[in-house]
């Protein structure tokens, strides 16, 4: 389901989601002196999940109470609307307790079937279908990018073939810094259908920060991809992937010129390699050179030869020393994406389902905790989104992408009428 074809926000949202665990929520909500105390520190350390109207005060209203859960909620009133204050204990729409869901939820990052999780954690497979795909209707960008000035001004970006049933589909990613940040299901890959999918991630960034706009994107040769980011972001700079250079000469090794392959290999890194510009196109040329003089089969030349074409494309890196000059960060992901979808024998149902099912695994692969190896290099943030960020709400992940996912919500919705 393409997110800029849901029904749009038509007022604001009237839930502000607060960290918050389960045995401090029972022990304020029936004291509203405390509950002030408690939302009162929480406005001072995060007041973007509040309406800007709060700085003026607000008024503690009557508890509600949940029959799903048994347990009893605040409400707020701030500039005369009534807002409901949902501690990150309780899972949306109070399906479950958080805590109660999180490791279940956490397996799904690792592909464990639903009827695995309705095993060992109770409930049925339907349950945790439903838990998990509700992350699908979150923004991507604005659930794992906390502040404007986090979104990346490079990314990388490419097409993940798969299946909808017995229908070919795509999925458009857009990575960067160790997350998803795009992903969009559509069922061709022209310049039209690829247009449409990689807006998803330029509406969702935008809401973020208006005038958002990526400096460059590393994408590979497929022209409909170039023309899509190029038909979103004019001034965008376009880095062709170097590391498709080499899987192209891969592809025409035989085996009785695996050797000079491997020459070939080592002198093409030594052209990525370059310092400059100038070095780079001087590498290039010798490249050539040296393989028309050494007898390299013809289809290696041709591809040789097409580098030395099309160099000045890829000297556009040159200008942008931060940007992506080859795809191995969405590589990396994109593998991660494989896995997942042969292990749920890739997409059934409808496409919307499929968009939803996607982004929602997508959303878990950002906030759900690393390796303990990742994590202290990461410094000990445990997972990409707090590593991008440099923060958290909450030490448990689940908590952090709730609280961060209500954050966005409310950066969506249009301001309160005066």
């Amino acid at each position: 389901m393409n997110p800029s074809t849901l029904k749009s926000t038509t007022r604001q949202t009237r839930i502000i989601c607060v960290p918050c665990d389960l045995k401090k929520h029972l022990k304020i909500i029936n004291d509203a002196f405390a509950y002030r105390k408690f939302l009162e520190k929480t406005i001072d350390r995060f007041p973007e999940l509040f309406p800007p109207e709060i700085c003026c005060g607000f008024e503690i209203k009557e508890s509600r109470y949940s029959k799903k859960l048994k347990v009893f909620q605040r409400r707020i009133l701030v500039n005369n609307i009534s807002y409901t204050i949902k501690p990150s204990c309780f899972m949306p729409y109070m399906t479950g307790i958080t805590d109660e869901v999180e490791k279940g939820l956490f397996l799904r990052k690792y592909n464990v079937p639903y009827e695995a999780l309705s095993y060992v954690f109770d409930h049925n497979a339907m349950y945790w279908y439903r838990l998990e795909t509700h992350f699908g209707r979150y923004s991507l960008v604005g659930t794992t990018i906390k502040e404007a000035s986090r979104l990346p001004q490079h990314v990388v970006a490419d097409e993940k073939h798969t299946r909808l049933l017995k229908d070919k589909v795509y999925i458009a990613t857009t990575c960067a810094q160790g997350c998803f940040v795009g992903v969009s299901v559509v069922k061709e890959a022209d310049e039209k259908s690829l247009t449409s999918a990689y807006g998803v991630f330029k509406k969702e960034a935008q809401q973020v920060e208006q005038d958002y706009a990526p400096k460059t994107v590393n994408v590979d040769g497929w022209k409909a991809t170039q023309n899509a980011w190029l038909n979103q972001f004019k001034n965008i700079s376009l880095i062709f992937c170097f590391f498709h250079v080499f899987l192209g000469l891969k592809k025409t090794v035989t085996k009785e010129f695996r050797g000079i392959f491997r020459t070939i290999a080592d002198k093409l890194w030594n052209c990525y390699q370059a310092p400059n510009k100038a070095s780079f196109s001087q590498r290039v040329r010798y490249l050539l050179e040296w393989a028309t003089k050494n007898s390299v089969p013809k289809r290696m030349l041709e591809k040789i030869a097409n580098l030395r074409k099309n160099r000045d494309s890829f000297k556009v890196a040159y200008d942008h020393p931060l940007a992506y000059r080859t795809s191995n960060l969405l590589d990396r992901l994109m593998s991660r994406m494989d896995h997942h979808l042969f292990d749920t024998q890739y997409f059934h149902g409808s496409i919307s389902q499929a968009e939803l099912q996607i982004r929602a695994w997508a959303l878990i692969h950002n906030f759900a905790p690393s390796t303990l190896v990742t994590i202290r290099k990461h410094d000990g943030w445990q997972s990409p989104a707090e590593h991008l960020n440099r923060f958290r709400y909450c030490d448990n992940w689940l908590h952090n992408l709730l609280v961060s996912a209500h954050r966005a919500e409310r950066k969506r919705s249009p301001p309160n009428p005066l």
